[in-house]
């Protein structure tokens, strides 16, 4: 990891994405500190058409995907110029021999990591190529999981799940990708393979998919552990373990009573109900987990606790109407839990797991174990301003 003039890493973002002979593939995203880009991610790849090769542009905004192809030269440049100009805080950007990952910090440096790939990769030129599935839908898990049919056919109602299965799998990958590379996350060996535990897996369906994305898709060696306090559930997820031939294990018990022969390396915390991804969080820290993927759900005991509290002025209409209320909670919520996990030494990105028109509880927590731990009293200032007691910070003591 090196840090420098942000001009300076742009430029070399910029020499990578108009290196039509060598770009495999490039991703902006996130924000900068005070400036929002028009979109909320892009995706640059060249391609050969008819009238030759183009740089094509795929931008997202909150409901769907804009593409445009530039031919190399001119338009090319422009169209990456006034991209490199938005106020993207990452940049990621894959070449055949290696990936390069840039993140703008609060002061405007730019942090820069460069992983060398160990076999030259190849670079996708076909301009309508199929949209490319981590885990298609074909694979033994979803007809096992009642997700597909048995001729290996996503069933039109489960569609909407099955997308959810594509974003997180998105997520894991990249996170896990990135944690290695920067040492953050052991490399898994056969002897010692990456330990992923679900807490409150319910009927596993993103339990199995990272099993089966992971070991199958990306060859690591993986073992996984689903707690859920239902017995039905683990009951559910061995008879389909057996299926499948996985090597995972399910018990049945509270998040804070469960215990695991070895501290874990991923955590997954995958829509747990209100409280239930507090005590999943504090779990990971206790562990000292070194990747966190956690999609909260419900935000009951905050918003609770906002109806019996007198709010700060001048912010009281943000809690006089009770969907205002319950949304501000969700915020306030996750917020805390961000700047709790800072403080216990992670670095916290807030984002989006899936489309919002999949589903409303869309915001993921991921979590990096790494560095100093961040303490400058944000969280106690917004904890004693709200009145609240956040159920994570008396777990955290």
């Amino acid at each position: 990891m090196s840090s420098g003039s942000l001009d300076e890493a742009l430029a070399r973002v910029r020499a990578d994405l108009l290196a039509d002979e060598r770009l495999v593939r490039a991703v902006a995203s996130g924000r900068r500190k005070a400036a929002v880009p028009p979109w909320r991610r892009v995706e640059l790849r060249w391609v050969d058409l008819k009238a030759g090769r183009h740089l094509q542009v795929v931008r997202y905004d909150a409901t769907q995907a804009h593409t445009a192809n530039h031919l190399r030269g001119e338009a090319a440049e422009q169209a990456v110029d006034a991209l490199l100009a938005e106020p993207f805080g990452n940049w990621t950007v894959e070449t055949a021999q290696q990936q390069l990952s840039l993140r703008v910090t609060k002061k405007g440096a730019a942090l820069v990591h460069t992983a060398q790939r160990s076999g030259e990769v190849p670079a996708e030129r076909g301009h309508d190529r199929a949209k490319e599935r981590l885990l298609p839908g074909d694979d033994p898990v979803f007809a096992a999981l009642g997700l597909a049919d048995a001729q290996g056919r996503i069933k039109p109602s489960r569609m909407a799940k099955y997308r959810q299965v594509e974003d997180f799998l998105r997520i894991l990958d990249r996170s896990v990708t990135e944690a290695i590379a920067k040492s953050r996350l052991r490399r898994p060996t056969p002897d010692e393979p990456l330990r992923v535990v679900d807490l409150g897996c319910g009927n596993g369906y993103l339990t199995f998919a990272a099993q089966r994305y992971l070991s199958e898709r990306r060859g690591l060696p993986v073992r996984v552990t689903g707690v859920d306090v239902k017995e039905q559930s683990r009951d559910h997820n061995a008879s389909v373990a057996r299926e499948l031939g996985i090597d995972a294990t399910f018990v049945a018990g509270t998040i804070g009573e469960a215990q695991l022969e070895q501290a874990p390396d991923v955590v997954l915390a995958l829509h747990a109900c209100d409280t239930a991804t507090d005590d999943a969080l504090a779990r990971a820290v206790e562990w000292g987990a070194p990747l966190v993927l956690a999609a909260p759900c419900c935000h009951h005991d905050i918003a609770a606790q906002l109806r019996r509290t007198e709010p700060p002025a001048p912010y009281a209409a943000l809690v006089r109407d009770g969907i205002l209320r319950e949304r501000f909670a969700d915020t306030l919520t996750d917020t805390l839990r961000a700047l709790l996990l800072r403080r216990a030494g992670y670095r916290v990105d807030v984002m989006e797991f899936v489309d919002s028109q999949h589903t409303p509880r869309n915001t993921l927590l991921r979590a990096v174990r790494g560095g100093a731990a961040a303490d400058d009293g944000e969280y106690d200032a917004l904890v004693a301003a709200w009145g609240v007691r956040p159920r994570l910070g008396e777990l955290l003591g």
